[in-house]
This record gives C-alpha cells, sequence and structure tokens, in this order.
C-alpha cells in the first residue's frame, strides 16, 4: 500500500480550431514549424483516441492526409513510419515530421505547391476531468479501478498524459514508478504498443502485466 493514491479521473476533450492551413506541401512545412504542441500532439498521439478501435490505418492525420487529399503515397508511407514511441519530446516530433516533408518536396518540387483536394485544419483539444469516485493505493486496488474505466478515462490516463509528461510516460506508469517503486512494471507498461492495440487489448495487456506483478 502505498500514501501516494492513483486518482481515476473521466475525461472530455474540447477541440478547438488553430490558425494553421494547409493547401499543399510548401504551406504544411511552414505550419508544422508554427503550430503549437497541442495541435501536433491532436495530429499524431491523439489521433489513437478518434480511432482506437481500427489497428489498420494510418498512425497520423498527416498521413492520411497527404494519401487522401494529395495521393502522394510515397510521402504517406515514410509519415506514417514515423514512430511516436521513439520520441521524449514534441520538439523532436515536430522536428522530424517538418524534415520529411521539406526532403520529399526537395526531391519532388512539381508536387510542392500542388493544391490538395481539401485543406488540412491543424486543430487541438483541451482535456476537461472529473475525478471519479474511486482512487487505488495497491496494485489490487488499481487493477479494479482499471476494469471499470471508459475509453475516454483509459485514453486520457495512457495516451493524454503522455504530453503533460513530455512523451516519456503515462500515468499509469509514472504512479507505478513513483508511489510503488515498481521500476520493472511501469516500463513493461509504458512499452504497450499503442499503434497495434486498440484501447481494448491495450488495457487487456495492462491488466494481465498487473495480475503477473501481483502474482509474483
Amino acid at each position: 500500500m502505498t500514501d501516494q493514491a492513483f486518482q481515476f479521473v473521466t475525461a472530455s476533450y474540447i477541440t478547438r480550431v488553430e490558425h494553421q492551413r494547409a493547401t499543399n506541401l510548401t504551406e504544411l512545412i511552414g505550419c508544422l514549424e508554427s503550430a503549437e504542441d497541442g495541435a501536433i500532439f491532436y495530429h499524431t498521439f491523439q489521433t489513437l483516441r478518434r480511432y482506437h478501435f481500427l489497428t489498420e490505418r494510418f498512425s497520423n492525420d498527416f498521413a492520411q492526409w497527404v494519401l487522401a487529399s494529395l495521393n502522394q503515397a510515397e510521402l504517406a508511407e515514410q509519415l506514417a513510419g514515423i514512430d511516436v514511441r521513439d520520441y521524449v519530446s514534441i520538439e523532436e516530433l515536430r522536428a522530424d515530421l517538418r524534415r520529411t516533408v521539406l526532403e520529399f518536396c526537395d526531391g519532388n518540387p512539381k508536387e510542392a505547391l500542388r493544391t490538395a483536394f481539401e485543406p488540412l485544419h491543424f486543430l487541438s483539444a483541451t482535456s476537461v476531468t472529473l475525478p471519479l469516485a474511486w482512487d487505488a493505493r495497491t496494485l489490487a486496488g488499481f487493477r479494479a479501478g482499471l476494469e471499470r474505466l471508459s475509453h475516454a478515462s483509459f485514453y486520457h490516463h495512457f495516451i493524454a498524459s503522455r504530453l503533460r509528461l513530455q512523451l516519456r510516460t503515462n500515468d499509469f506508469s509514472h504512479w507505478f514508478s513513483t508511489a510503488l517503486g515498481l521500476e520493472n512494471l511501469a516500463a513493461r507498461a509504458n512499452a504497450i504498443d499503442i499503434y497495434t492495440n486498440t484501447l481494448d487489448t491495450a488495457r487487456a495487456q495492462l491488466i494481465a502485466l498487473v495480475d503477473r506483478e501481483v502474482g509474483g
């Protein structure tokens, strides 16, 4: 048992339209440079909330837009190949997204100004959270609470928290490590693949890890 309880919360998201808007790849490069961190996070990590039930889809909105609105499959594949799990800051992620588009434009200058079928409007999301009626001070209590979480709550703690924690970890792993001293469990939980899993299967994997830890 720990004195530092894990407080489960419920979360909803208010989507905000940002100032950036891209109608071609040159404009996309500029937008990637000037957009707020929250917008970069929205179009990469937050895609996983909106399409949590799919495992066969481009992993970020930039890749999806390049394919659907510009018909540039090569660049779309390159953008989709950027693995957000490799990054510990939004700035590093932003730089690689921008570099990928810039290098494609340098090699395909005629494509840089081709007008897209539809523009890409940059968005971000603000979370509104409320504490739930239960918390956890033990792994057994955590497991019971985890099973009761909605998709929105699980997403908030497991994925959206990465923006607040500078991409390094998630709320669950942070608690395992700082409150319980379970560094190995924290690392294994943080390694759950957020691309190939849905929210449901990611939760199931996390429960299995907790069960293994409890069982010793």
